[in-house]
């Protein structure tokens, strides 16, 4: 049996060589596999050597725990807020443990991980995006816990969603939707739309957050439904979240009058309340909101759709991108870079309608050559 200072190369009676090394707390430890020969167990044993003085070793063994169960811990040491542990918790059990969830975390190869992805993204490209991220983040996990020494996911742009183009609405729309939608709700539907508020901050709005004199709100909370059905009020997720918006002078009026009417006097008393007073239920207003866009001619805008289509307007009035991170509350200018990339492309469309408004005199003669009806000549005057 060959000995050094950090292992040892003996030979088994299989006729097979083994490599023992000397892990950091000084115990001699057995290599995961056995060699052919003596100078494959020595080459082994001297590579091991060399990655732990350079702080790069791995124990084999670490690597044997299974994705699912190391998925396990590294969600129970976690500090997560409860709506984000229902989530990563649905991703886990739903789309990434049924595939990878018994494979050893040292086996996990990177083409294991991309047939995988691929094969979720063809049915579902949104939720394969999530559950990219979080097996990413688990996986970047087990190489800080020297679990494994690089991780598997390595499939370029797979963690980035593409959402397609939401649908915008009209003023005309928006004030259909307002009139079909309950009393209690109509101020709702203004400020998601003119103030560009998620459903969960109009939910947790306080009547302390309403400045009428300054015709401003404050967003300082955000209300969420559990899976089990438990509501619950919690801060923004960045500092940007929380914001103060200047409420537009035509919706004030109804906000002042909501207030008045079912708003209880209290500071602390939520501004959006059921018919018996307690926080709104998504359901009960994703009921109202169906029979709304139905009236509207709209079934296919979402309430999240309002939100989407004030940022438009308010782009298309040329808000700068860092204004309209403010009132959207985006602490990346990635969104309101989008909004303002509709509104160019919008632009352009105007641009080109009113181009057709001004053709010159020799056009209009050309056309009405060609046999230009004179309804459509008369349509395109020319400009003197």
């Amino acid at each position: 049996m060959a000995r050094r200072d950090y292992g040892s190369v003996r030979k088994l009676p299989s006729g097979r060589w083994q490599a023992r090394y000397r892990n950091r707390g000084g115990r001699m430890v057995s290599a995961p596999e056995t060699f052919t020969t003596k100078g494959d167990a020595t080459a082994w044993l001297a590579q091991a050597q060399t990655d732990q003085a350079r702080g790069q070793f791995i124990d084999p063994r670490a690597g044997r725990i299974t994705l699912g169960t190391f998925a396990d811990r590294f969600l129970t040491e976690r500090v997560l807020a409860e709506r984000t542990a229902e989530t990563y918790r649905g991703l886990l059990d739903n789309h990434i443990r049924p595939t990878l969830g018994d494979i050893e975390m040292g086996q996990l190869a990177p083409g294991t991980v991309r047939a995988w992805h691929a094969q979720l993204a063809r049915r579902h490209p949104s939720t394969a995006a999530k559950a990219y991220r979080l097996l990413r983040t688990i996986c970047n996990t087990a190489v800080l816990d020297e679990v494994i020494a690089r991780s598997p996911c390595r499939v370029e742009g797979a963690g980035t969603e593409r959402a397609e183009e939401r649908p915008i609405a009209t003023l005309e729309e928006i004030a259909v939707i307002v009139e079909a939608m309950p009393a209690r709700f109509k101020a709702l539907v203004l400020l998601a739309t003119w103030c560009q508020l998620r459903k969960g901050e109009l939910c947790a709005l306080r009547r302390r957050d309403i400045d009428p004199m300054r015709s401003t709100l404050t967003v300082a909370q955000n209300l969420q439904q559990l899976r089990d059905g438990r509501l619950v009020i919690k801060e923004p997720k960045s500092a940007a979240g929380r914001r103060t918006v200047v409420i537009p002078s035509q919706v004030l009026p109804v906000l002042v009058e909501h207030l008045a009417t079912f708003t209880a006097a209290d500071s602390d008393a939520l501004v959006f309340t059921g018919e018996h007073g307690g926080p709104v239920r998504p359901h009960v207003l994703q009921k109202h909101w169906a029979r709304a866009r139905v009236a509207a001619g709209r079934p296919d805008l979402h309430m999240h759709d309002l939100r989407h289509t004030g940022n438009t307007w308010a782009a298309a009035t040329g808000a700068s991108t860092r204004e309209l991170m403010a009132r959207m509350g985006h602490s990346t200018p990635d969104a309101a870079l989008r909004y303002q990339h509709a509104t160019e492309d919008r632009d352009r469309v105007i641009a080109e309608a009113l181009a057709g408004l001004t053709k010159p005199a020799p056009v209009v003669a050309i056309e009405r050559a060609m046999g230009a009806s004179p309804a459509d000549a008369d349509s395109n005057p020319p400009l003197h």
